[in-house]
């Protein structure tokens, strides 16, 4: 019996290997690993079934702030706050292929942040939401005290020398390298849209010629009505405004001298055309930069509503601003291995925002408080329309920055960092806007300039020559890579050059009562400052 069942067992599993070997073999699916790409550096690997080579990487950050009040108000202006905070998320995609051409980039920065604080520097920002990256809160305690933004701070192409997308201004150099707040003066424009070509002449010599978004360049031509106007939402701001109007004169059939209003918005027409001649070796960089930015208002004709025979002031035309700056970096590895110095210096004439005059108080509207109880606003505006002629003014500004930074040891570092600048408004552009105030009603508040010869003249904010500088430092530590844990400390003073100008914190209804009676006593200042302390825990991966 064991020799039939051994017997049986051996033929069915000699049968069942027989119909096996007549079946088809199904071979597995091979596996594709992530191959590790070599080619452009660390953290790169080959997306699979390509040829791109792709990184990814990001950054987590902390940030809380510290900046006094000095407020003497106790009205909507001043919200107490000394205390802000931030939180920020960044995604990069840097995607790499090797053609015929040279290598071919595609490089995505994503954005993400929420900020708290009032008028605490840095705590929020209004040039975010001027550009829309930015809403705020409207809760009744939070209203323009805390922002939320997902931002698309860079997606651009770049090819055979070719750059074409969201990238930074090529015009800018230091950018506020070494500085948490970016409180020195200078042009910082990180994300703006732009179509440039590059030429390498080797021995890191290169030429550049950038044709860029004017949007992110640009600073509101002046109007004493700006704050007049009220949106639909109520409240008074520069914010929401399809039509800001500026007074000119005309003369009636009769000739008599009367007024009317322009729109002074500026369209979207020509771009900036940016210049830039750079130099980049063992021993630093150093560069040269131009730029020309148009300057245009839109309904300029004046629509004259006299009888037939009017004299109607003539059609502004537009102008160009234009903008130069040198820029020098010099590596100091004798001092200590990551030493560096930045020496840069710009000036403009209707182009404000190149020298980065407004960089630090901020670029969103005409005049900026960022200060709590700020004693009185400065002007940033490219251009005032001549009430007379009916034609662009244009103002100038220069900045001039100083940073260093040293390395104490390969985990502490330090930055030291000073800036210097003025913007000037010519006699002429604020003597026609003090005719403009004696010749038309409306004009109230601080952008009131006054008769010419009166107090309310002498003493107006508006279109004053104004100067400003900055001084700070910090010490970060880094006990691991790509991990920074660091302080920042510095102060920001701004000043008229000449004269005095009214306390609008001491003295908040001084401009009405001096409207009211030349010869009312106010209270005057000549400069204010502040200073600002910052924590900051940031993660790069």
């Amino acid at each position: 019996m064991k020799t039939s069942l051994l017997c049986s067992a051996a033929a069915f599993a000699g049968t069942g290997a027989a119909h096996a070997a007549d079946l088809p073999v199904k071979k597995a699916v091979p596996i594709e690993y992530v191959r590790v790409c070599g080619a452009y550096g660390a953290g790169f690997f080959y997306i699979p079934g390509t040829d791109t080579c792709l990184r990814i990487s990001g950054r987590a950050r902390f940030e809380g702030g510290y900046e006094p009040t000095y407020s003497r108000q106790a009205n909507g202006r001043n919200f107490g706050d000394t205390a802000g905070y931030r939180a920020l998320g960044r995604l990069n995609m840097d995607a790499r292929t090797q053609t015929a051409y040279g290598t071919l980039r595609a490089f995505v920065r994503m954005d993400m942040a929420g900020r708290t604080g009032g008028s605490y520097g840095g705590g929020t920002s209004g040039t975010a939401q001027r550009f829309g990256q930015a809403y705020a809160a409207l809760g009744i305690d939070t209203f323009g005290r805390a922002q939320q933004y997902v931002n698309l701070d860079k997606a651009f192409i770049q090819f055979a020398g070719l750059t074409a997308g969201r990238a930074s201004s090529f015009f800018d150099f230091y950018a506020h390298d070494f500085e948490f707040n970016g409180y020195s003066l200078g042009s910082d424009v990180y994300s703006t849209n732009l179509l440039a070509y590059t030429a390498t002449m080797g021995n890191g010599l290169s030429a550049t010629i950038s044709l860029e978004d004017p949007t992110y360049r640009r600073t509101p031509i002046f109007s004493p009505l700006s704050n007049t106007v009220t949106p639909s939402n109520g409240s008074v701001t520069n914010f929401g405004l399809t039509n800001v109007p500026t007074p000119v004169f005309y003369r009636t059939a009769t000739g008599a001298l009367a007024t009317n209003t322009v729109n002074v918005i500026q369209a979207n027409r020509m771009p900036d055309f940016v210049g830039v001649l750079r130099l980049d070796q063992a021993w630093g960089s150093a560069q040269l930069s131009a730029a020309v930015h148009e300057l245009n208002v839109q309904d300029s004709t004046v629509i004259n509503p006299s009888p037939a025979g009017a004299v109607v002031t003539p059609h502004a035309n537009s102008v160009y601003g234009w903008a130069v700056q040198g820029g020098l970096k010099i590596n100091a590895p004798f001092i200590a291995p990551g030493d560096a110095l930045y020496l840069q210096g710009a000036y403009a004439n209707g182009a404000q925002s190149y020298t980065g005059y407004c960089s630090y108080t901020g670029c969103e509207s005409q005049t900026s408080a960022t200060l709590q109880g700020q004693k009185f606003d400065q002007y940033f505006n490219d251009a005032v329309i001549n009430p007379i002629t009916g034609q662009l003014q244009t103002s100038t500004s220069f900045t001039a920055t100083a940073s260093y930074l040293h390395y104490w040891s390969p985990e502490w570092r330090s930055a030291f960092v000073g800036s210097y600048g003025e913007q000037d408004f010519s006699a002429a552009i604020r003597y026609g806007q003090g005719l403009v105030f004696q010749n038309f009603a409306g004009i109230t508040g601080t952008n009131a300039i006054g008769v010419p010869g009166t107090r309310l003249f002498q003493l107006s904010q508006a279109l004053r020559d104004t100067y400003q500088f900055s001084a700070g430092g910090s010490l970060i530590w880094s006990p691991v890579k790509d991990l920074d844990i660091g302080v920042e400390a510095f102060y920001t003073q701004f000043g008229v050059k000449s004269g005095r100008v009214i306390d609008n914190d001491k003295d908040p209804t001084a401009y009405t009562r001096l409207i009211a009676n030349p010869n009312a006593v106010v209270r005057t200042a000549t400069k204010d400052g502040v200073e600002q302390f910052r924590f900051r825990v940031q993660r790069d991966f």
